[in-house]
């Protein structure tokens, strides 16, 4: 039995479609990220899975018990989740202790201690157990809300982009920390964020929202490697765009063709290659001037750490150059107007129709 289940849940504030016509199903220990833009209903789903918006459409169900259908409304406090929201929401008159006590408030005060001990010793965050929000870290005050929402031993976590407010490194840090939490905690956890990184670092699957709807879900491997559309292969990172019809089942495109197998007959298409799909090698007598037929011109390299981001022009339809990129691991640094010849990976690079939502 799933732990959190939605099944045909939409939701409108007036004329606003936000929500529409969304499914899903999270099992016990399970992490799934809600990923997509701003505004595109992900919170939405998650407030109407907290029982924070009443719900209009659909049913919700914990457990495979109705806690709404239109009819069913039940509270927050009687879902058995923990919420954890971006600003944290810490009381500043209390303590990183008495935070984390205060929805424990049912329980006897020996047995709320000792629930709030272990909670904040499972964070790490034990040594700062009398210490007030403001003399805390960002991560540290990050540490004590998880800290206050598994304190209860919920049966569902429900995180509202709980990382963003943190400067890079520390995010990194601190969002590895709650990952083990989380997963050592058994809860299952439905977490939004409009970082695609952070969701494929974070979760077991992902549903990627558009519009208020799911466009694909599934484990991140799969949603990278076979996108549905092109906004979901855009959407998890930069990715280079060309035009093509198709001929006899294949696209010719100034980087070699590629297999468009459905596709009718001289139908117009969008080839998406990812940066990283591009193999480049020195071309043995390239010049300028020499670029097409497989091969690009360096216009200007990179290094960005871990990899190299090499930009490149090549003549596309008509004459006109197009600029593309190609991400490279390590240091690869090829001068400006080298010639390269480029090898295409063909499992990063998609076909799809033209005119598909960006």
């Amino acid at each position: 039995m799933d732990a959190l289940t939605l099944e045909a849940v939409s939701h409108a504030y007036g004329a606003i479609r936000a929500v529409s016509d969304v499914s899903l199903a999270l099992a016990r220990g399970e992490l799934m990220c809600l990923l997509g833009p701003s505004g595109c209903g992900k919170t939405t789903v998650l407030r109407l899975a907290a029982g924070l918006e009443r719900l209009q459409k659909g049913r919700v169900l914990i457990d495979g018990r109705v806690v709404a259908d239109g009819r069913v409304q039940e509270p927050p406090e009687a879902r058995n989740v923990g919420l954890m929201f971006q600003d944290y929401a810490l009381f500043p008159h209390l303590s990183a202790a008495q935070n984390v006590a205060f929805g424990l408030r049912r329980l006897p005060s020996a047995e709320r201690r000792a629930r709030a001990a272990a909670a904040l010793q499972q964070v790490g965050m034990a040594g700062q157990a009398e210490a007030f929000p403001h003399t805390l870290s960002g991560g540290q005050q990050q540490r004590v809300a998880l800290a206050r929402a598994l304190a209860p031993q919920p049966g569902i976590m429900l995180l509202d982009e709980p990382f963003s407010g943190l400067d890079v490194r520390l995010r990194n840090q601190v969002r590895d920390d709650a990952l083990h939490v989380l997963k050592s905690s058994g809860a299952a956890t439905l977490m939004v964020t409009h970082d695609p990184e952070e969701a494929m670092f974070m979760a077991d699957r992902i549903a990627v929202m558009r519009d208020g709807r799911i466009l694909q879900a599934g484990p991140p491997a799969d949603l990278y490697y076979a996108p549905a559309d092109a906004f979901v292969a855009g959407f998890f990172g930069e990715v280079n765009r060309l035009q093509a019809r198709v001929a006899d089942g294949r696209v010719a495109t100034v980087l070699g063709e590629i297999e468009a197998a459905g596709f009718a007959e001289g139908v117009k298409v969008e080839v998406v290659i990812r940066p990283e799909a591009l193999k480049l090698h020195p071309a043995p007598s390239g010049g300028p001037g020499d670029e097409g037929r497989g091969r690009v011109r360096v216009m200007a390299a990179r290094l960005l750490g871990r990899t190299s981001l090499v930009h490149l022009s090549v003549d596309g339809a008509g004459g006109q150059a197009l600029h593309l990129h190609a991400r490279v691991p390590g240091r690869f640094l090829p001068e400006e107007n080298a010639i390269m010849s480029v090898q295409l990976d063909r499992s990063q690079t998609f076909v799809f129709a033209a005119g598909e939502a960006k």
